[in-house]
């Protein structure tokens, strides 16, 4: 099995509905905060179920929820068949999107699975994308001294502060045996140093910084803000 096909299944990545409600919530509230004019077009790429997107929706004119998985994009258009500002896509539906539509590009917890090469081809598709000045915004980049004990002690934590620390603890134990470990263990995520993303932002079109806060509960990962510079 490879990341595509792991999240193209029935997977426990969340430790209970709890979990799964507080997370969506916090992303989309941090997503609707990005948006700055109702008239925006916003693109969430790789945005796996999504479950509080009208949220965003609400904020502006549309929203592509895009994602590589069917059984994600399935649920998606179960769930937002009747919202007329939700459009769901494949990549490739998301590669049709004629380029320099689009405001803000929200890509969140994807490039740990993305091998290099595929992080630098999928930034240029995404800048093509972009409107003059539009912004991308990459969140939950791994640093390579990020260790799977500091994201398990995040999701501790995270699970005390909003009361699913025993179902956390549980769910951590669960992923000892579970097939996220054994894919982990063989194919390993990407990581990236602060300085050499960067310097591939930079390469690509961008001009970037890294944002003091990450999106989400994992305050040692990274979030990267490049605004599209040519």
């Amino acid at each position: 099995m490879n990341w595509q096909g792991f999240w193209d299944g029935d997977h426990p990545i969340y430790v209970n509905a709890r979990h799964r409600q507080i997370h969506d919530e916090t992303l989309a509230h941090e997503i609707s905060a990005e948006i700055k004019k109702p008239d925006m077009i916003v693109l969430d790429y790789a945005c796996g179920e999504a479950t509080e997107a009208h949220r965003v929706a609400e904020k502006c004119a549309t929203l592509f929820l895009s994602d590589g998985a069917a059984t994600v994009r399935e649920k998606l258009n179960k769930r937002y068949q009747t919202n007329n500002k939700i459009i769901v896509q494949s990549p490739e539906d998301t590669a049709q999107v004629m380029d320099g539509t689009i405001d803000l590009i929200i890509v969140n917890s994807l490039l740990q699975y993305l091998t290099r090469d595929e992080t630098k081809k999928v930034l240029a598709d995404l800048h093509k994308k972009l409107k003059p000045e539009g912004c991308l915004l990459i969140g939950d980049v791994i640093a390579p001294d990020v260790s799977a004990l500091t994201d398990a002690n995040a999701l501790l934590w995270f699970g005390f502060m909003h009361g699913f620390f025993f179902a956390a603890l549980g769910g951590l134990f669960r992923t000892l045996f579970s097939d996220y470990r054994k894919i982990r263990g063989a194919l390993g995520l990407t990581t990236w140093r602060e300085d050499e993303f960067l310097s591939l932002l930079a390469q690509t079109g961008f001009k970037a910084q890294r944002r003091k806060k990450n999106f989400g509960h994992n305050q040692a990962r990274m979030t990267f803000e490049a605004i599209k510079s040519f």
